[in-house]
């Protein structure tokens, strides 16, 4: 989302992330890591800081923040100028706590930088985009890439929730991932609909080194099996249940499949449990948590994706999986759905459905051929450049231009 705004030429954009690691690419945006902002006032030599920084930031944007620092919050702890107790942050665990800590970091932060908006990404940082925002006196925008009713199912947790809502109240402009999200910031959290917006994710090309991962698939006549993959958290959101449930209806007709269950969660215990007791686990892999490359070689391996998640807000493994060209299922619960069409949609629950479209996508060549095809077509047009401009029309509006 950031490099589709920096493509527009006369945007400048500061990211403050929680902790950088001095690799971020810096060519297109102004990285200021929260761990490395100051909130006690020391003395510190220049060759100091800059040894002890590195190139996470520059002694030069240090003592541009430590001249900002608004107020006193040094602690007994703090009786020696070591710099890691001012850089380290300590982010505490507990949500309530976290916010907070990220917010008076921000306050050092809003006060130096000169900017005309601000953009505060899920409720963790609610409270520093509020903080920024009473500062300045700049319009807030707070983009909602979930909510706490997606996350617990309904459940919620009421921390979060006030959380969540008081960046809402707050804001000039409530961006949603999907049409889904828009309507439980409406209906949940009362927020008025003419500040409400869906802003679609999206995805960037495939990198060369991932390309070639890729283009390693083995060709169909060579691949004695097919294989069906789900690929994310295992938790409740998910739906991983149906994806089990969906699986034994398929394998009562052909042995001739197997089930990839990538990922890791508080359910996966009990999906292998469910698995069992259906008597399908020897066409069951529980691969464990996946990133980075390996992602790319699980969807390589594949035949079908399956995304069956109760509450998705937006859903990006999807648009992945069929940039490898691996066409998906996913459910009408999901705000991807609401962009995609090259790919089979059903109801969550609906695990009749989702077996039809699991065995036919595994044993209709032509079906499986034009959803990779018009699959890949579709989701190359989706793309971040697009949304960029989109989020630029929000801001232009909220700046009277």
């Amino acid at each position: 989302m950031t490099a589709g705004l920096a493509a527009q030429p006369d945007m400048d954009i500061t990211f403050c992330i929680p902790k950088p690691w001095g690799d971020e690419d810096k060519s297109f945006m102004n990285i200021i890591g929260l761990s490395q902002t100051p909130i006690v006032w020391r003395d510190v030599d220049y060759d100091y800081v800059r040894e002890r920084l590195g190139d996470r930031m520059t002694p030069e944007q240090y003592y541009a923040l430590r001249d900002h620092i608004y107020a006193d919050f040094s602690l007994p702890t703090h009786r020696r100028p070591r710099l890691y107790r001012i850089f380290r942050g300590a982010i505490p665990t507990t949500c309530r706590k976290r916010s907070t800590t990220i917010s008076i970091v921000a306050g050092v932060i809003a006060r130096q930088q000169d900017y005309d908006i601000i953009h505060a990404h899920d409720w963790l940082t609610y409270p520093a985009g509020i903080h920024a925002k009473q500062v300045s006196g700049k319009p807030l925008v707070v983009h909602v890439h979930a909510t706490d009713f997606d996350r617990s199912r309904g459940n919620v947790n009421p921390t979060v929730y006030a959380i969540e809502r008081d960046g809402m109240d707050h804001a000039d402009c409530i961006m949603c991932v999907s049409e889904l999200t828009r309507r439980t910031v409406i209906d949940h959290y009362g927020q008025d609909p003419a500040k409400v917006v869906a802003m679609h994710n999206a995805v960037y090309p495939l990198p060369d080194d991932i390309r070639e991962i890729v283009a390693q698939r083995r060709p169909a006549a060579e691949r004695k099996e097919k294989v069906v993959t789900f690929l994310g958290r295992i938790t409740m959101q998910k739906g991983p249940e149906y994806f089990v449930e969906a699986a034994a209806l398929v394998l009562k007709r052909t042995r001739n499949i197997r089930f990839c269950f990538a990922g890791s969660g508080d359910m996966m215990e009990a999906m292998i449990e469910l698995a069992a007791r259906r008597g399908i686990a020897d066409r069951f892999h529980f691969p464990g948590f996946m990133k980075g490359r390996e992602v790319y070689e699980t969807f390589r391996d594949s035949d079908v994706y399956v995304m069956p998640s109760v509450s998705e807000p937006f859903g990006i493994s999807p648009l992945e999986a069929m940039q490898c060209g691996v066409p998906s299922i996913i459910s009408h619960q999901s705000g991807c759905a609401e962009i995609l069409d090259k790919c089979i949609k059903t109801d969550y629950w609906d695990i009749e459905a989702m077996a039809d479209a699991m065995y036919s996508l595994c044993v209709n060549d032509s079906l499986h051929e034009y959803l990779r095809v018009e699959g890949l077509k579709e989701v190359d047009a989706i793309t971040w450049e697009k949304v960029g401009l989109r989020i630029r029309e929000c801001y232009d509006r909220l700046l009277g231009r």
